[in-house]
C-alpha cells in the first residue's frame, strides 16, 4: 500500500500509511517497508524520524535501505552526511555507487562524482545504465568534455549506445558543450525517440543560438503527432524570443493557458515572462508575472532582468524593493546579476556596494557572474581600480571577467591597457570568444588604434575560427570611421558577405556627424532608415550634423519627418547618487524641491568661471535662436544642475559622480560613449 501512494505520488499518504502501519498492525517493518517511505519523505524532519526507526530495528546495514539514506540526505543537500552513511556501508552494491554518483551530480558536485567513479571502478564494480547517466550529467555540469567523451567510449564499448536513457544523457551533455554535431547525430541514430529525446535536441539549440533549427524540430516533432509538455513550451517560449515572433509567442501563451500549465510548474511561468521580456513587451511580461499562481526566485529574477534589459532600471529597482518584502523569497546568485546592472544604469554606486556587501555575507563574490556585474558596475561608476582589484580575485579560467575587465579600460579610453590585458589573457591559456573580440574592437575604436583593431579582426577570424557577427562589423566602421577614415568605413560596409543593419550605418552615420560630412550622412541615414526608421536617435544625429553645418532647412526637415512618424526625441537627464537616492535632473528642470538654491548655486560658478575668463561655447546648442537663450540653455543643461545639487547636497571633497543617458561636450573616453 505504501509502495502504491509513492508510484502515484501520493507521499502524504504514504507516510500516513506507514505510521498507521507502526500504530495499528502490531507488525513488525522489514527490510522492503523502509526504502519507499524514504522516497515519500517531503521534508527531512519526516527522513531523520524514520532514519531512527531503522537505527533501532537494525536495517541500517541492508544495502537497499542504506542507498535509499544516501538518496535521501542528498535530495535536501546533506551531502556530506549521505558520504558518511555510503562510506560505512559494508557491502555495496551497483545501486549504492549510483547513489552516491547521483546525490554528488544532484548537488553539483561533479568532481565528486567522478572521483567516486574512479573508486568505483578500482572496487571491480562496472557501471550500468544508470551510472551512465548520471556521470554524463555529472560531465555537463562540470564542463569536463574529456571525461564525458571517454564515458561515452565505455558505453559504445559495452553496447548501451541505443539505450533510450543514456542518449538522451548524451544530447544533453554535447548541448552543453555546444557540441550540435554531436548531438544531432546521436538523435539520428536513436531507433526510438521519446518526449524527453524530442525536448532534449529542441533544447539543444534553442541554447545554442540557433532556433530556426530548433523550431524546424518542434514541427517535425508534431508531424509525428507527439504532443509537447510544459518543457518543450519553455524551449519555444524561449525560441520565440530569439525569432522576435510576437504572433506566434501569444500562441503559445494561449496554449499553455488553455493546458493550465502555469498551475503544474513554475518554471513554465518564469519562461513566459522571459519571452515577453525579450520581446521588449514589457507590459505583458508584468501582467504575466502578476497572474502568475506560484513565484519563486526566478520568477522576481526574471523580471528585474526583463526591466533591466529594456533600459527600465529605476523599474527594475523597484521590483527588486518589492521581493524584498516577502520574507521567504532568498535572494540567490541570479538576482544579484540582475538587479547588479540595473543599479549600474543609474549610477547607483551606494547601492550597488550595498549588494556587494550582501554578496560577500552569502560568499558569492567569487562567483564569476556575480564577479563580473561587480566589476562592470565599480568600472562604470568610474572606480576602475575596484574593478581591477575585484577582476584579480574571481576565478579567471574562462573569457567571462576578462571580457568585462577588457572592455571597462576600452570605455575609459585606456587602449594600451586593454590589448595588454588581452595579451595577459592569451599567456593564461583562457581562449577568447566572440564577445572578448567585441571588447577588444570597441577598445581600440575609443583609443584610435586603427592598425590593431584591423590586426585582431581578421586574428579572431583566421587563428580563433570566430565568423564575425554584425557586432564585430560594427565595431570596425566605428574605428574607422571615428578615425576619420570615412570613405574606407563606407568601402568596408560595402564589401560586408552580410546585410548591415542598424548598428552598422548607425556608427558610420556617428562618424559622419563628428567629422562633419554632410554627404555621406545623408547616404548612412537613407541606409539607416529603410532598417531602423522607428529609431528616433538616428533622426537626432542626421539633424546635428545639419545644425552642425548651419543648415537649418535640413534640420527642421529632418524633425518634420521624425514627428510625421510620431516619434519625439528622448529627453536628456543626469542623475546623482546622495544619500542612498538617485536624483534625477532635465534640462531647465524646475520641479526638484531645492531648486531655487540649484539655481542660486549654479548663478554663483557662472559669476566665477566668468570672473577667470569662461566665455560659453554656443556651438554644443543645436538651435537657431539668439545668443541669450543659447546661454540659459546651457547655463540649465541637465548636468550642470545635477553638479550644483551634488555641491550643495555633500560636504566639500566629496567625489561627485554624475550618470548621464546622452552624451555631449568632451570627454577623456575620446568622445567615444
Amino acid at each position: 500500500m505504501v509502495s502504491a501512494y509513492v508510484r502515484s505520488g501520493r507521499f502524504r499518504e504514504a507516510i500516513d500509511c506507514f505510521s498507521q502501519f507502526l500504530l495499528t498492525s502490531g507488525l513488525r517493518p522489514d527490510f522492503y517497508t523502509f526504502p519507499p517511505v524514504l522516497k515519500a519523505c517531503q521534508n527531512l524532519v519526516d527522513g531523520k524520524k524514520i532514519h531512527c526507526q531503522i537505527l533501532k530495528l537494525g536495517f541500517v546495514w541492508d544495502v537497499f535501505v542504506a542507498a535509499s539514506l544516501v538518496h535521501l540526505y542528498s535530495r535536501f543537500g546533506f551531502v556530506g552526511v549521505a558520504r558518511r552513511l555510503f562510506d560505512e556501508m559494508p557491502i555495496r552494491d551497483v545501486g549504492s555507487w549510483n547513489a552516491m554518483i547521483s546525490g554528488f551530480c544532484q548537488n553539483g558536485n561533479a568532481a565528486d562524482a567522478l572521483d567516486v567513479l574512479i573508486e568505483m571502478r578500482s572496487e571491480g564494480v562496472k557501471m550500468d545504465r544508470v551510472t551512465a547517466t548520471s556521470l554524463l550529467t555529472a560531465c555537463a555540469q562540470s564542463g569536463d568534455i574529456l571525461s564525458g567523451m571517454l564515458i561515452h567510449l565505455y558505453v559504445i564499448k559495452h553496447g548501451l549506445d541505443f539505450d533510450l536513457l543514456i542518449c538522451n544523457a548524451l544530447i544533453n551533455m554535447y548541448s552543453k558543450f555546444g557540441s550540435l554535431g554531436h548531438a544531432r547525430r546521436i538523435f539520428d541514430q536513436m531507433d526510438i525517440k521519446d518526449l524527453v529525446s524530442w525536448n532534449s535536441i529542441i533544447a539543444t539549440y534553442e541554447q545554442n543560438d540557433d532556433p530556426m533549427t530548433a523550431l524546424g524540430l518542434f514541427y517535425s516533432m508534431q508531424l509525428l503527432g507527439i504532443q509537447p509538455d510544459f518543457l518543450t513550451l519553455v524551449s519555444l517560449a524561449s525560441i520565440l524570443a530569439q525569432l522576435s515572433d510576437a504572433a506566434k509567442s501569444r500562441s503559445v501563451h494561449g496554449f499553455i493557458l488553455r493546458r493550465d500549465f502555469f498551475v503544474q510548474d513554475v518554471v513554465i511561468g518564469n519562461a513566459v515572462v522571459d519571452m515577453y521580456a525579450k520581446l521588449g513587451a514589457i507590459y505583458s511580461a508584468s501582467t504575466v508575472f502578476e497572474g502568475l499562481p506560484i513565484k519563486d526566485v526566478i520568477s522576481w529574477n526574471t523580471l528585474i532582468t526583463g526591466y533591466a534589459q529594456n533600459g527600465l532600471a529605476s523599474e527594475a529597482i523597484e521590483v527588486y524593493r518589492m521581493m524584498q518584502e516577502y520574507k521567504e523569497i532568498i535572494p540567490n546568485h541570479g538576482t544579484w546579476v540582475s538587479i547588479l546592472p540595473a543599479y549600474t544604469s543609474v549610477g547607483a554606486l551606494q547601492q550597488g556596494m550595498k549588494i556587494h556587501g550582501r554578496v560577500i555575507k552569502n560568499c558569492l563574490d567569487l562567483d564569476v557572474f556575480v564577479g563580473t556585474c561587480l566589476i562592470d558596475m565599480y568600472a562604470k561608476c568610474g572606480r576602475l581600480d575596484d574593478a581591477l582589484l575585484l577582476f584579480s580575485q574571481v576565478p579567471r579560467k574562462s573569457a567571462i571577467p576578462w571580457n568585462a575587465v577588457i572592455s571597462s579600460h576600452g570605455v575609459h579610453g585606456h587602449g594600451e591597457k586593454a590589448l595588454k590585458l588581452f595579451k595577459d589573457m592569451l599567456d593564461e591559456g583562457v581562449k577568447p570568444d566572440h564577445v572578448t573580440f567585441v571588447s577588444l574592437l570597441s577598445a581600440c575604436s575609443h583609443s584610435g588604434l586603427v592598425d590593431e583593431g584591423q590586426l585582431y579582426f581578421h586574428m579572431m577570424q583566421e587563428q580563433y575560427r570566430i565568423k564575425p557577427s554584425l557586432k564585430h562589423y560594427g565595431c570596425m566602421v566605428d574605428l574607422l570611421g571615428r578615425a576619420g577614415h570615412l570613405n574606407k568605413a563606407y568601402s568596408f560596409i560595402d564589401n560586408m558577405p552580410v546585410r548591415p543593419d542598424a548598428s552598422v550605418w548607425g556608427a558610420l552615420l556617428g562618424a559622419c556627424r563628428i567629422h562633419g560630412n554632410v554627404d555621406l550622412g545623408r547616404i548612412a541615414s537613407e541606409r539607416l532608415f529603410e532598417v531602423d526608421s522607428e529609431n528616433v536617435g538616428y533622426y537626432v544625429l542626421l539633424s546635428n550634423i545639419y545644425a552642425n553645418s548651419g543648415k537649418w532647412e535640413g534640420v527642421e526637415k529632418v524633425r518634420s519627418l521624425a514627428r510625421n512618424r510620431g516619434l519625439s526625441k528622448t529627453p536628456g537627464w543626469s542623475s546623482i547618487e546622495v544619500n542612498n537616492n538617485v536624483d534625477v535632473f532635465y534640462t531647465a528642470n524646475q520641479s526638484h524641491p531645492k531648486c531655487q538654491e540649484i539655481y542660486q548655486k549654479l548663478s554663483d560658478l557662472t559669476a566665477k568661471m566668468k570672473s577667470l575668463g569662461y566665455v560659453p561655447d554656443f556651438s554644443f546648442v543645436l538651435q537657431d535662436v539668439e545668443d541669450d537663450e543659447k546661454e540659459h540653455i546651457l547655463n540649465s543643461h541637465s548636468e550642470r544642475l545635477a553638479i550644483a545639487f551634488g555641491l550643495i547636497s555633500t560636504p566639500p571633497k566629496t567625489p561627485i559622480r554624475i550618470f548621464k543617458n546622452l552624451r555631449d561636450g568632451a570627454c577623456s573616453c575620446g568622445d567615444y560613449w
